[in-house]
C-alpha cells in the first residue's frame, strides 16, 4: 500500500484536490467529503491506467507540514 499526499483547496464553487506525486490527477467536489471521495477514485483510476500501460507506479515523494510564524 502506498500513501499519496493530496492537497485540498477551497474554491468559489466548492473544493478542488490534486496530488503532487501524480501529475494530472485532480478532482473537484461541492463539499470536502465529496472531493475526498472523488480524489480517492481519481487516484485509483490514474494508477490503474499507469499499470495498464506497463509503466512503473510513481513512488510517493512529497510530504507536508505546517510552519508556525509568530505575528505581532
Amino acid at each position: 500500500m502506498k500513501k499519496y499526499l493530496v492537497v485540498i483547496e477551497k474554491t468559489a464553487t466548492g473544493y478542488s484536490a490534486y496530488s503532487p506525486d501524480l501529475e494530472g490527477c485532480i478532482a473537484t467536489g461541492k463539499t470536502r467529503d465529496e472531493v475526498e471521495r472523488e480524489m480517492q477514485e481519481a487516484i485509483e483510476f490514474h494508477l490503474e491506467g499507469i499499470a495498464r500501460n506497463g509503466d512503473p507506479i510513481p513512488e510517493p515523494r512529497t510530504y507536508s507540514r505546517y510552519v508556525e510564524i509568530p505575528l505581532g
